[in-house]
């Protein structure tokens, strides 16, 4: 039996108009380069953890092109528009090229749960899909817990350079993201977090390290702007801290009861040491410190002050000194919780301010 395949390439040659002929199924751009509009519509962000510096959103991704290969007749065809939906259709039956667009900083495979081509008679195509995507970003955790984070996804054209296919901004799902965000943010945001603002912007990487050589790579930098709800912080854990060491300085009213006085003293400094494991377990390891960190420590530095100050106290009593031991007693009063406001108010306006 003769094997026609292997004659298949020689024929296709003598087949006239043949020769250079682009099949639509061929992976190649229809353009050098391909002008891709890409558009992101933020459904919902389903959740944020700053332990491991991530966060979930469901997204709705849109890009638009034209390929003048996959261009039809409409009257012969009886429609303006083909659609491809699905994913055997997808995968199975639509034959044309398209950018896969991928997410450098995904952690894993995001569930895909619905995609969808268009194509027009004209050859413009519109590439739809809906994704539920998990990815890392850092995190500037100084000004906690009243901070402001701009979560990144960054996004190329999966094995294409720039002067393969060329990444453009979708205006239009910008603004329609910001809109909905405006009208129906209870339904995007999530527990202590609020988002702000959606934006977008297109950068071409240089000498990129891409498929073993350097290449220009085009890119979509997502940046999305949450902002910490930081009440219920501020009324369940600083607000209480606050009134615990103002507590504290009672001791300071008490007679040269040595023991009394250190055994409250010892019993704030302990509970400021649960107040910093508190946090140590809602926060990752970094190596700088927020202005929470800054405020447990200067609390549990006043705090154990005062130990300093009762033993000094007590000694001027056994040495008979009692009018300079009351006398530093009244000067404690005002001195502890001066020193302590003032150094408040000053991390507040360094952490807000000036980082």
């Amino acid at each position: 039996m003769i094997n026609l395949y292997r004659f298949l390439p020689i024929l296709c040659l003598l087949v006239p108009g043949s020769a250079g002929a682009i099949d639509p199924g061929m992976p190649n751009p229809p353009a050098s380069p391909t002008l891709v509009d890409v558009g992101l519509f933020i459904a919902d962000i389903v959740d944020m953890d700053e332990v491991n510096e991530n966060f979930r959103m469901e997204l709705i991704l849109i890009a638009d092109w034209h390929d003048p290969r996959l261009a039809f007749d409409a009257k012969a065809e009886g429609t303006d528009i083909k659609i491809f939906q699905g994913a055997y259709q997808f995968s199975e039956v639509f034959s044309g090229w398209w950018p896969q667009l991928f997410i450098l900083n995904e952690v894993g495979h995001g569930d895909f749960n619905a995609i969808k081509i268009e194509v027009y008679a004209d050859g413009h195509v519109r590439y739809l899909e809906q994704r539920n995507v998990l990815l890392e970003t850092p995190m500037t955790l100084a000004k906690f817990p009243f901070d402001t984070q701009h979560l990144k996804a960054f996004i190329i054209p999966f094995g294409n350079n720039a002067e393969q296919v060329k990444l453009r901004i979708n205006e239009t799902m910008q603004e329609a993201t910001n809109e909905y965000v405006n009208r129906h943010g209870s339904m995007v945001n999530i527990a202590e977090w609020s988002l702000e603002n959606v934006h977008m912007t297109t950068v071409t990487m240089s000498n990129y390290a891409y498929n073993g050589k350097k290449e220009h790579l085009s890119e979509v930098v997502l940046t999305i702007t949450m902002k910490r709800e930081s009440a219920h912080i501020v009324w369940s854990i600083l607000l209480p801290l606050l009134i615990l060491v103002s507590m504290i300085w009672s001791i300071f009213w008490m007679d040269n009861s040595l023991s009394d006085r250190l055994n409250i003293s010892f019993i704030g400094i302990l509970t400021i040491v649960a107040y910093q494991f508190l946090i140590i377990d809602t926060m990752p390891r970094i190596s700088y410190l927020t202005f929470t960190d800054t405020l447990l420590l200067c609390s549990f530095v006043i705090m154990s002050s005062t130990i300093l100050e009762s033993l000094y106290v007590h000694n001027l009593g056994r040495r008979n000194k009692q009018n300079k031991a009351m006398m530093i007693d009244r000067i404690s009063r005002w001195a502890f919780p001066g020193v302590y406001v003032a150094i408040i108010l000053f991390n507040y306006v360094y952490y807000m301010y000036y980082l």
